[in-house]
């Protein structure tokens, strides 16, 4: 029988991250920071070039093996000390005295945990951008597209659905904006002994801790305790549950509007293979959107945990270790997967246009109710008066079930003021989209610039 627990394992995710959150792969990133020390420790000539190599050679899971290590750690339950013992078993030479010199055990974990984030975050940065494009094509598809606008869940007024699509635009360039800025904070390593302090480097400390960074391409914190200062991972944390929570955002909007009352998008759904029900075979369910919204969830839910494990006692104890065991993984798998699923969505929308007329033509004229009130005000009647007007013709309209142009045309004063022709220039949905579609060139434009593509 298959042992998988968690729903990462088997569900949800995609290979490329969670390789790099796999048991194998942290086990890399820690090697990769011993083989970086002694290289650090060989250029300032506290050992030499042949013991740095062999300590480099033995750091791989090739030659170190993860289940000699898992049997050293049976023994001596303390995970990095066990994966020393293992590379100094595989170590020729005098090599072995020099693994680990110096160093204490988050100088290495952290570092590694660095080296995993960087990675992530590429790997995240690049949904991002898929997500941006095929937003982009659908909003310059859509640019010209009718539809209700709605607040409170009620009809407001008109806007273009391109134009709809281009604030879900803004806001994943203002996340991909922020990813940049967290990078550097967010992938710091330490390698600064026990407390921070340096001491077991001695003089070369600064030295030491700086070209490890450097060889591994990463920031370092510069007054640590035993640890990196944690308000870096709730950073990354937070911003990976505001990206998520996005993504929720339109799949809700998604759901909503694929309701059968609406039907005005709905989102791929294979209608050779894919079921909906298994008992109502009629059933179309926007079940990705869904997907989106619940894994949302749990992503937001790891930031409880992230915050309370930057709260540790004096220079460091050990309660945040299981929780991040937990939390990263969880984290970044889960965002690149939704960050695929939401660019798939949006890759095949079905935007129902005749649905999006048809529902406007329901409204019998009410949502054209502010360009009319606007029309008056700018023919000479006051913004308050022509809004009173406006609102009374309006609960006409819904008790008696007239269209809005007909009962304002039968108000005599309006005569006044206002030609039948300037009345129906005001009913026009199309007329009064403000300046969607500039907006929508205009965003479009953005994407072309900060992402170097041509829509």
């Amino acid at each position: 029988m298959n042992s998988n627990l968690c729903p990462l394992d088997y569900r949800y995710g995609r290979d490329g991250m969670k390789k790099i959150w796999s048991e194998e792969n942290r086990l890399r990133c820690e090697m990769a920071v011993e083989a970086a020390l002694a290289e650090a420790h060989a250029s300032l000539g506290t050992l030499t070039k042949e013991i740095a190599n062999e300590i480099k050679r033995v750091s791989n899971p090739s030659i170190t093996k993860i289940e000699k290590i898992k049997e050293i750690e049976s023994e001596t339950r303390h995970d990095v000390m066990a994966m020393v013992k293992a590379m100094i078993e595989q170590c020729n030479g005098d090599a072995g005295k020099f693994v680990h010199y110096g160093a204490t055990s988050n100088d290495i974990v952290d570092t590694a945990t660095a080296l995993q984030i960087k990675a992530s975050i590429e790997i995240i940065q690049r949904g991002v951008d898929s997500l941006i494009i095929a937003l982009a094509k659908l909003a310059k598809q859509e640019r010209d597209t009718i539809e209700i606008g709605r607040t409170h869940a009620q009809f407001a007024i008109p806007i273009t659905f391109g134009f709809k699509v281009s604030g879900y635009i803004t806001e994943m360039l203002r996340h991909r904006e922020r990813l940049e800025q967290v990078k550097p904070r967010a992938i710091a390593g330490k390698m600064s002994g026990a407390v921070g302090t340096g001491a077991s480097f001695g003089k070369n400390f600064f030295k030491i801790q700086k070209r490890v960074m450097l060889n591994l391409g990463l920031t370092y914190e510069p007054v640590a305790t035993q640890v990196v200062g944690r308000d870096r991972y709730t950073e990354i944390v937070c911003l990976a549950a505001n990206i998520a929570t996005s993504l929720e955002r339109y799949g809700t909007e998604i759901r909503n509007l694929q309701r059968p009352e609406i039907a005005e998008v709905a989102e791929p759904f294979d209608k050779i293979k894919q079921i909906g029900s298994s008992t109502m075979a009629q059933k179309h369910n926007p079940v990705m959107s869904e997907n989106v919204c619940g894994l949302a969830r749990i992503v937001r839910s790891m930031t409880s945990p992230t915050f309370e494990s930057q709260v540790l006692w004096h220079e460091r104890d050990l309660s945040n270790s299981s929780a991040e065991r937990f939390i990263f993984p969880h984290v970044f798998t889960i965002l690149d997967d939704m960050l695929e699923k939401m660019k798939t969505i949006f890759e095949k929308l079905e935007v129902k246009r005749d649905r999006m007329i048809k529902n406007i033509g329901l409204s019998n004229g009410l949502i054209m109710a502010e360009s009319l009130m606007m029309k008056m005000a700018d023919k000479g009647i006051g913004r308050q008066h022509a809004y009173e007007i406006v609102r009374s013709a309006s609960i006409a309209s819904e008790i008696e079930g007239k269209h809005l142009r007909d009962v304002i045309s039968e108000i005599s004063d309006i005569k006044n003021f206002m030609t039948e022709d300037e009345i129906s220039e005001a009913m026009e949905p199309s007329n009064y989209t403000g300046k969607s579609k500039e907006i929508v060139d205009e965003t479009i434009a953005t994407v072309e610039k900060v992402l170097g593509v041509e829509i």
